[in-house]
């Protein structure tokens, strides 16, 4: 049995989840604000918010630094960590992945479970990363050991397993996007829900600037909501995209160059995903959103770059291989258990 704690913020967790617990071959329960997916393959336990009422009474929040989300007094966190431990008790897994709260890995790790944390680029030598990183059996970093994040302790490294970026769309065919009949080529600017760095007006400011190409969007306020952009994503000539791991894991299944504009985020997330972009030329990455007379370059600039260089990034077996080495380790963990003492 793996537990999977999945945050609620935005939707990349969970998809990134989803993608992971399909391939499992043990059970894996997921534990989350979130309401259970459709299409998840085992029990799922649903969490309180901790996120809720009035900010002004929630204290401080990182205990001095060493927690980066612990209200003071919060009945939604109290309930969600004593579920968490109800469920730790009545099951004894294995293993339980952190994807990603560090109030939740030191939780489970406190009550005895061994621990996985998914791995963040950016900086994350604050205490409260420290001490997850440092307590975890493994990291599992969703993107290829050749764009290794830079700075990281060797212990860290150490046990560190490397999968390359993976999506629901991994095993999927790229289809190449259809010559233009009229002359007009396609953008599909992808947004995330996780929070939005661009304007409606500099939107349309881009689109006014390029009239040889035809704009569509896929989420954040503007954008249409999709359930499978798998069809936007292959017939889009050129991808504009923040720099979340999830988007560009689905950009990279589908091939498609990308101008790349990365947001900010907590501990420079973005900004150092887009290094590791730039440092392998995998994509056309801008520091922030270009202004709009640069936009018909930019485009046509990433159209001849092309997209066949993702395939570094997301080689399309990488949550069949986080599965595989998540099973491995509560593999390993359960036969310690056994062991005679």
């Amino acid at each position: 049995m793996i537990g999977y704690y999945v945050h609620h913020q935005g939707n990349g967790h969970l998809h990134r989840a989803r993608s992971i617990a399909a391939h499992c071959p043990l059970t894996v329960t997921g534990l989350s604000s979130l309401r259970a997916p459709d299409d998840w393959p085992g029990p799922w336990v649903r969490l309180p918010r901790d996120d809720d009422g009035d900010p002004t009474g929630f204290g401080d929040v990182t205990a001095g630094g060493r927690l980066h989300w612990a209200p003071v007094l919060h009945t939604g966190l109290r309930g969600r960590m004593a579920r968490i431990a109800e469920w730790i008790a009545a099951t004894s897994p294995a293993l339980l992945v952190s994807d990603v709260s560090v109030e939740v890995a030191l939780l489970a790790r406190l009550l005895g479970t061994p621990t996985a944390v998914v791995a963040m680029r950016g900086e994350r030598t604050d205490a409260p990363h420290r001490t997850a990183y440092d307590l975890a059996e493994l990291l599992l970093a969703p993107w290829p050991s050749t764009l290794p994040e830079p700075g990281w302790p060797e212990h860290w490294r150490a046990k560190t397993v490397h999968t390359g970026a993976f999506s629901r769309f991994d095993g999927r065919s790229p289809a190449p996007a259809d010559e233009p009949t009229d002359g007009t080529r396609q953008v599909l600017l992808l947004m995330g829900s996780g929070g939005r760095d661009v304007s409606t007006a500099e939107v349309a400011a881009a689109q006014a600037a390029s009239p040889g190409w035809r704009w569509a969007a896929l989420g954040g306020p503007d954008g249409r909501w999709s359930a499978d952009p798998w069809p936007e994503l292959c017939a889009a000539d050129v991808v504009v995209t923040h720099a979340g791991q999830n988007a560009l894991a689905e950009c990279a299944a589908a091939r498609r160059p990308a101008v790349v504009v990365p947001q900010e985020r907590p501990f420079g997330e973005q900004a150092a995903t887009g290094r590791a972009l730039t440092r392998d030329h995998l994509a056309l990455v801008v520091p922030r959103w270009p202004e709009a007379d640069d936009w018909p370059g930019l485009l046509e600039q990433a159209l001849a770059h092309g997209g066949d260089r993702w395939s570094q990034w997301a080689p399309g077996d990488g949550a069949a291989r986080a599965a595989r080495f998540l099973a491995d380790a509560a593999s390993r963990q359960g036969a310690l258990s056994c062991a005679p003492r």
